[in-house]
């Protein structure tokens, strides 16, 4: 389902400039439109949190997958003609943001319902690569359809992929162990774990707890360099370094092919070390690291000269930093607990909000002074989001 849900927002960036040639586009405004599905998914993180820990993720998620099928394919029947087409833009991709608000949010109840603490590095890490997997396979899969078909198939095909995979997820997904008949019996938690009722949403306790902001700051950083990528790469790669359409393409896969190895790998080691060394080392410590190096990469991927050298270097940095995903997403499950939901939306939605400027001060840093500097204020931010690690504690301590 990441997989999926990354499919259908990377698609327009890489048929942006189809799209913004039919509409007659700016890069400014193809930024707002990236902007304009980011804000939506932003600030649907929090309520879609909220409502998967009111009524299951299994249900949720559902219906998430059933709205973004509709709005995905919906931006195919715009015509250029439309008096202001980039405002019917923004409005469908602000709408298909607000679907797939849950997706995450969900993924946080599953795994805090039916993954041990010590177990959910890799468990988050695994969902995580479909991030990669989805944004890497977008590329050369939009780029087959848009030479072949033209761009609105790309639209067409993600649409289908989610609705199929949409009703294969509610016919196995459940929102507890204890619902599931494939598990045995041996498997369940106690009897009276089974009783426990979530919770009442404490929203002053989650927004005054020290750690989740520290941990949403760091995310907000994150967000604000995973863009660039999501965004930006494929159109930085063609315009500014000067590969055609088919190579840049391919070289578009490298970040997120480094991100669908580097999500689980990172996710095995963290909870290598914790089971070692306790959950601050094997959560903030490691993430702390991790960030550090993906902004070290960021800024020595800019001084390249080759575009070749230079999509290597930027993966890598790409990779350093999806060693960090579930770290994150474990600690808002430690934090959230019963509330996982609520707190990991508050914490996405920093990340979201990150993604969203980025969307649209990229072109603008990019066009004022030129094409390093953006990946440069993205490197200085993620140095930030690395030091907001240092001081957050997880419950063990």
């Amino acid at each position: 389902m990441g997989a999926i849900a990354y499919l259908d927002r990377v698609n327009i960036s890489i048929a942006g400039q189809a799209v913004a040639l039919e509409f007659h586009l700016s890069n400014q405004q193809l930024g707002w439109v990236f902007s304009a599905f980011i804000a939506g998914y932003a600030a649907f993180q929090t309520p879609g949190g909220w409502l998967c820990d009111r009524f299951g993720p299994r249900a949720v998620l559902t219906l998430g997958v059933l709205w973004w099928g509709v709005f995905t394919s919906l931006i195919t029947v715009l015509s250029p003609s439309l008096a202001a087409p980039v405002l019917a833009l923004i409005a469908i991709r602000f709408m298909l943001g607000m679907g797939e608000a849950v997706v995450y949010p969900a993924s946080n109840c599953i795994v805090a319902a039916w993954v041990p603490d010590h177990e959910r590095g890799i468990a988050n890490g695994l969902i995580f690569a479909g991030t990669g997997f989805g944004a890497g396979i977008t590329p050369p899969l939009v780029t087959y359809l848009m030479v072949n078909y033209g761009w609105r198939s790309s639209f067409w095909v993600s649409s289908a992929i989610g609705l199929v995979a949409g009703l294969v997820w509610y016919s196995i997904a459940r929102d507890r162990p204890s619902q599931h008949p494939w598990v045995r019996l041996g498997e369940l938690p106690a009897p009276e774990a089974l009783k426990r009722k979530a919770a009442k949403t404490d929203w002053g306790a989650i927004l005054r707890n020290r750690n989740l902001l520290a941990v949403t700051f760091s995310y907000f950083c994150y967000g604000y360099e995973a863009y660039i990528f999501f965004s930006w790469f494929f159109i930085y790669l063609n315009s500014a370094r000067g590969l055609n359409l088919k190579q840049s393409s391919y070289y578009t896969m490298l970040p997120f092919l480094a991100m669908a190895v580097a999500s689980p790998l990172g996710g095995w080691i963290s909870d290598r070390i914790v089971r070692g060394f306790g959950k601050r080392a094997g959560r903030c410590y490691f993430a702390a690291a991790a960030i550090g190096f993906s902004a070290v990469f960021l800024a020595l991927g800019t001084q390249a000269a080759a575009p070749q050298l230079a999509s290597v270097v930027l993966a890598g940095g790409a990779g350093a930093l999806y060693l960090s995903q579930s770290c994150f997403w474990s600690m808002s499950a430690d934090i959230g607990k019963s509330s996982a939901g609520a707190v990991s939306g508050v914490m996405n939605m920093g990340g979201q909000i990150g993604g969203a400027i980025t969307a649209s001060l990229t072109p603008a840093l990019a066009g004022h002074f030129g094409w390093t500097t953006p990946f440069l204020v993205a490197a200085g931010l993620t140095a930030a989001g690395a030091l907001a690690w240092l001081p957050v504690k997880p419950a063990e301590e």
